[in-house]
């Protein structure tokens, strides 16, 4: 057998050892036995095979689809790359680098539609913060400042708070780092204390404030301040300094950062209005002209100041087509949950979509009322089915939800 012949030899054991197949590029153990055919060690072989044996163009290929066969969190490295320091990172200091790094850019420029997949209906809403978004990370925004300072009012279940987990989701590498505060617990004027720590003498003092040692934890964060209007004007004050210059003091003296996260605020002031706007489909204002009409009411319950240092986002009800989005949407979470733990097809039709949407009939409730349905009705009932199969040892493999007259109707297959 001449060198060329050994050679091709080799390079089709070791695509046997190495490779599971050219498709999917995953990488095995060399195969001791072919190793010691051949005349190498198990050691020499891995050596020699990733740099003469396999030819130079199917280790790029290989190495090409490696990473995105492993996915954004990789169990085993093969390297110490910007990827596992960014790991590192992430762990000691709560800034999500890894994600970072991948693909900030990519990620900013497609934020709009990306916000919209999740956030049904809002698109101007959308859009606006991910201009801002932009803004700050191609580094023309005002550097102090946090990323962007958003008041997002309107009705309630419009996707105010899916908005801020979104957020969460697609900038700082998951909901975990949503830092969400309900301002309805800071209704008096002593409870700013609780935000940002005690002062010495007080009771308190030294475990830190919710909001100031929420943001020094982890300084890459989406600030979800709830229900804003319900808090304490005091309260309100104490936000000024943090949407100009980017910084809060605690009650220690330590400097809290803030240019780091996106601020969002919600409300539900002007709900009328918007309301009122909106009951015409075809008489609906621009979402500038609602955001303008607002400001009168936003001006009875909280200082201009803090309207100034806002931009005020107006959303706008559901309506039975937006109510279909969502529907779609949640179902689609129950299917790759279901597909993640069980390994079964989960399938619906248009029927089901309709039936859910023709019971959210209570307009002040948006989206919640399909949670609703889907938490209290279909989930629990199609659970209950599903443990009698497994308890019967009958095998599923698929599960089909139809809408029947009064009630869903489901298929174990």
């Amino acid at each position: 057998m001449d060198i060329d012949d050994c050679r091709g030899k080799l390079v089709d054991e070791a695509a046997d050892a190495i490779l599971i197949s050219d498709a999917n590029g995953i990488i095995r153990f060399w195969n001791p036995g072919a190793a010691r055919t051949f005349g190498f060690t198990s050691q020499e072989a891995v050596g020699q095979s990733l740099d003469i044996i396999i030819p130079a163009g199917l280790r790029a290929r290989t190495g090409r689809r490696f990473p995105g066969a492993q996915g954004e969190r990789p169990l085993i490295l093969p390297s110490v790359d910007q990827n596992a320091v960014g790991s590192v990172v992430r762990d000691w200091t709560g800034i999500p680098l890894g994600r970072m790094l991948a693909s900030q850019t990519e990620r900013a420029l497609g934020l709009a539609n990306l916000l919209s997949e999740r956030v049904v209906g809002q698109d101007h809403a959308m859009t606006m913060i991910a201009n801002r978004i932009q803004t700050s990370y191609a580094g023309l925004g005002a550097p102090e400042k946090p990323i962007g300072v958003f008041m997002l009012c309107g009705p309630s279940g419009v996707g105010k708070t899916e908005t801020a987990l979104a957020l969460a989701d697609a900038l700082y590498g998951g909901e975990q780092n949503l830092i969400s505060i309900n301002m309805s617990e800071f209704q008096e004027a002593h409870t700013v204390s609780t935000l940002k720590g005690a002062p010495p003498g007080y009771v308190g003092y030294g475990k830190g404030g919710i909001l100031t040692e929420a943001v020094r934890r982890r300084p890459y964060s989406v600030v979800l301040l709830d229900e804003v209007e319900k808090a304490h004007p005091d309260v309100h004050e104490m936000f000024f300094q943090v949407f100009d210059k980017g910084f809060m003091n605690d009650a220690e003296g330590r400097y809290i950062d803030f240019k780091n996260t996106l601020i969002l605020l919600t409300s539900n002031c002007g709900t009328d209005l918007i309301m009122d706007m909106t009951s015409d489909p075809e008489l609906t204002p621009p979402p500038e002209v609602m955001a303008t009409a607002l400001r009168p009411e936003l001006l009875k319950v909280f200082p201009p100041a803090l309207i100034g240092r806002t931009v005020q986002l107006a959303y706008v009800p559901l309506s039975k087509a937006m109510l279909g989005g969502i529907v779609k949407i949640q179902l689609d979470r129950i299917k790759k949950r279901i597909q993640g733990n069980h390994k079964i097809a989960f399938t619906y039709g248009d029927d089901v979509i309709e039936f859910i949407v023709a019971r959210c009939t209570d307009g002040d409730s948006g989206g919640r009322m399909i949670d609703n349905i889907l938490t209290n009705t279909m989930l629990p009932e199609m659970s209950v089915q599903l443990l009698e199969k497994q308890m019967d040892g009958t095998a599923v493999s698929a599960i089909t939800v139809k809408a029947g007259e009064s009630g869903f109707v489901y298929d174990f297959g």
